[in-house]
C-alpha cells in the first residue's frame, strides 16, 4: 500500500478517528486505526466495539492496500507536521512497517494484520431518513447537558431519539435527564422517520455525533434499528449500538399546572446566578430566588464561606414564593436558552419547575428544586 495526502486532509480524518479509540484497553488491535486505500480515495476504521467511525478522504494512491497502526501516535504525528506538507505513507507488508514521510520527517510505525481488525457488522436497519444538520445539532446540543453519570441507571446514559406527538403535530423528539433535571427537544419530523424505534444514543456516541454537524449545509442520513443507529455523510460515517434498556415515562414528570410566570432576561439571569454561587465552597449549593411582583432576589448563604444577594428587574404578577435549586443546574439550563427570554412555570417550592425560551414550546426544561 503507498498513497499521498494533504496533511490538513489526513489530520482531520485521523482526527475525527482516533478519538473514539479507547485510551486503556486490554485487545491491542483496538488502539489501532485501519487504513484502506483504494482507487482515488482512502477509509479510515477506528472501532472501541461499541461505536465505529469511518471516516473517508481524497488521496493519490498508487498501490492499494490496507494496515492497521496505532490511532493516537499517528494522529500526534500528523498533528506535528508542517501546514500544506504532502503526506506519503507507504506499507511495507514484510517487516509489518509503515512508513510516514513529509518533507524532510521520516517515521516508521509497527503495524497489526488488518484481518484482526474487527468490523462492525451491519445491521438491518428498519427506519432511513435524512435531517440536516442544524436540526440534529440543536436536538443533541440542548439536551445532552442533562444526561445521567450515574452507572448504576445505564439506561439513562444518553439521549432517548424517538417519534412523539408534539404541539405542531408529530415530532422528531430528544429527551435526556438524570432524575435532577430534563431536557425535552423537538424538530419537525423528517420524511420517511414516522416508523422509527425509540433510542437511547449513548453519552460518547453523541458526543462523537458533534463533530459531523458543524457544517449547516449538510444532509445527514439517520438509520436506526432496535440495537444500533448510524448517521452519515457523504465522507463520515458513525455506527453506534443503542443503550439496552427502556427510557422511562418521563412525560409523567413534566409539570402541566404550574401556573406562577416569571419572565427575565436569559444571560443577564445566568451571570447573576453565577455571581452570587461564586461564594458557596461546592458548586451544588442552593441558591435561592425569592419572587415578589416584578422583582427578583438571587442569594447565597454559606455559613463557612460567606453570603450573597443580587437582585434582578424581571416580570412576575404572582404571589410571593421562595424556591430553592442547585446553582450549576440552574446555569446549565439558563445557558440552553437562544433568545433573549427564559419563562419559568413555578407551583409551589416543593413542586418540578419549567422552564422554556419564550413562547417557543419546542424546547422544554424540568428542574428539580432544593431545600434551602
Amino acid at each position: 500500500m503507498k498513497f499521498s495526502i494533504e496533511r490538513a486532509v489526513l489530520l482531520k480524518a485521523v482526527a475525527q478517528a482516533q478519538s473514539v479509540v479507547e485510551r486503556r484497553n486490554t485487545i491491542p488491535i483496538l488502539a489501532n486505526v485501519l487504513i484502506e486505500a483504494e482507487g482515488n480515495n482512502v477509509q479510515f476504521r477506528a472501532t472501541d466495539l461499541d461505536i465505529e467511525v469511518v471516516d473517508k478522504a481524497d488521496a493519490m494512491v498508487e498501490r492499494a492496500g490496507a494496515t492497521t497502526v496505532a490511532a493516537v501516535t499517528l494522529n500526534e504525528i500528523v498533528r506535528k507536521l508542517p501546514d500544506g506538507a504532502l503526506v506519503t505513507l507507504t506499507e511495507d507488508g514484510v517487516k509489518g512497517r509503515l512508513t510516514i514521510e513529509a518533507g524532510r520527517s521520516n517515521f516508521s510505525l509497527a503495524t497489526l494484520p488488518k484481518e484482526d481488525f474487527p468490523v462492525m457488522a451491519s445491521s438491518d436497519y428498519t427506519t432511513n431518513f435524512s435531517a440536516p444538520a442544524p436540526v440534529l445539532r440543536r436536538l443533541f446540543d440542548k439536551s445532552k447537558f442533562a444526561i445521567s453519570t450515574e452507572e448504576t441507571r445505564y439506561y439513562l446514559n444518553g439521549v432517548y431519539m424517538h417519534i412523539a406527538d408534539g404541539e405542531d403535530g408529530r415530532a422528531l423528539r430528544c429527551v435526556a435527564t438524570d432524575g435532577h433535571r430534563l431536557a425535552r427537544i423537538d424538530a419537525a419530523m423528517p420524511e420517511n422517520a414516522g416508523d422509527m424505534p425509540g433510542v437511547i444514543v449513548p453519552r460518547k456516541t453523541v458526543g462523537e455525533l458533534r463533530k459531523l454537524l458543524d457544517d449547516d449545509e449538510m444532509q445527514i442520513a439517520v438509520s436506526v434499528s432496535e440495537t444500533k443507529v448510524r448517521f452519515a455523510t457523504p465522507n463520515i460515517t458513525l455506527t453506534s449500538k443503542v443503550i439496552d434498556g427502556t427510557f422511562p415515562d418521563y412525560t409523567r414528570v413534566i409539570p402541566q399546572g404550574n401556573t406562577r410566570k416569571l419572565e427575565v432576561d436569559a444571560s443577564d439571569f445566568a451571570k447573576a446566578v453565577d455571581r452570587v454561587a461564586t461564594v458557596s465552597s461546592e458548586r451544588s449549593r442552593a441558591v435561592k430566588l425569592s419572587l415578589d411582583e416584578d422583582r427578583l432576589v438571587l442569594s447565597v448563604n454559606a455559613p463557612d464561606s460567606g453570603a450573597a444577594t443580587e437582585e434582578l428587574a424581571v416580570a412576575y404578577d404572582d404571589e410571593r414564593l421562595e424556591i430553592g435549586f442547585n446553582a450549576k443546574y440552574l446555569l446549565e439550563i439558563a445557558s440552553q436558552v437562544d433568545r433573549e427570554n427564559a419563562v419559568f412555570l413555578f407551583n409551589s417550592s416543593g413542586d418540578p419547575t419549567l422552564m422554556r425560551e419564550g413562547n417557543d414550546t419546542s424546547a422544554v426544561y424540568v428542574v428539580m428544586p432544593m431545600r434551602v
